[in-house]
């Protein structure tokens, strides 16, 4: 059992996001592309895994999935021109059928090493045909929302590699105002990153599909849109330093923040999954995440 520590959301010499306190275009930032990404988080999974017990079950099945997910990055070509892009968004420009030709492989990696229940939906998803399986994607896809519901895992856990790829290759979104939905794809922020800038840091929000990072206020809830310091406490355990809860005691959700200030080498995607006990503790207490991680808490 961890111990939670209560704090409000102030300052600790964070940069406010000036964009979103002023209105003004904001320039989102996405993560270096290419293999060394998911190499780094593949070798932190394996490191973290070593060093918390609680979490090596589901980051040694991270690690199969991230290693999956490497292959398809790596095999994906767009066919689409930045203009065709540009037309049809992000979420339009996902080829499925390229994305179909990796789903036995997924499959399989989850019937070998996911938990049972993953398993068991693997199984039923082998009988589906391709027209069968490029409707169950679209309609995915077309959901505003990452849904969380039985077949949520094999879509995002498919489809997410093209959509890191294609925000990659958009390049800056330049007059877009920044907001709560991801400036590439709409989606729900994952999770919160403090970056290190000057002598403190600002936070920005990481998208749950498409990984792309974009600048946030740090005193707004990024579900309500609440402002009151006193209404957005962060809750952090020890043992667990650069990660902690951010909540809204107003709508009463809640993300992680990983902290870069505190630990330089922290991946936030990995280091988000393997802190379940702070997620743990947080629906316990009423919260309710803005938008589940790929592993499902």
């Amino acid at each position: 059992m961890v111990e939670i520590r209560r704090s409000n959301s102030g300052s600790d010499g964070l940069i406010y996001d000036r964009w979103a306190a002023e209105g003004l275009p904001c320039v989102p930032t996405s993560p270096s592309p290419g293999r060394k990404v998911w190499t780094k988080r593949i070798d932190r999974a394996a490191e973290l895994a070593e060093r918390n017990p609680w979490a090596r079950e589901v980051l040694a099945f991270h690690v199969r999935i991230l290693e999956f997910q490497r292959n398809v990055f790596e095999a994906s070509q767009s066919k689409l021109g930045a203009t065709t892009r540009d037309q049809a968004g992000l979420r339009g420009s996902i080829n499925l059928d390229e994305a179909i030709r990796s789903f036995p492989e997924l499959l399989a990696v989850v019937r070998k090493s996911g938990p049972s229940k993953l398993a068991e939906e693997a199984s039923r998803l082998l009988h589906l045909s391709g027209p069968q399986l490029h409707d169950m994607l679209a309609a995915w896809l077309a959901k505003s929302d990452l849904p969380d519901d039985g077949t949520s895992f094999f879509a995002r856990a498919l489809l997410q590699p093209q959509a890191e790829q294609l925000a990659q290759t958009a390049g800056p979104r330049g007059q877009q105002v920044v907001g709560n939905k991801c400036p590439y794809c709409q989606s729900n922020p994952q999770l919160a990153v403090i970056r290190p800038e000057g002598d403190g840091g600002k936070r920005l929000l990481l998208c749950s599909f498409c990984q792309s990072e974009w600048e946030f206020r740090r005193i707004l809830c990024p579900s309500c849109g609440e402002e009151h310091n006193d209404n957005l406490p962060r809750y952090s355990a020890e043992g667990i330093a650069a990660v902690r809860v951010e909540a809204c005691d107003v709508c009463k959700h809640y993300l992680k923040s990983v902290d870069m200030t505190v630990d330089g080498l922290a991946v936030p995607v990995v280091d988000e999954i393997a802190t379940a006990p702070l997620d743990l503790w947080a629906v316990e207490h009423g919260y309710r995440k803005i938008q589940l991680n790929l592993m499902g808490f």
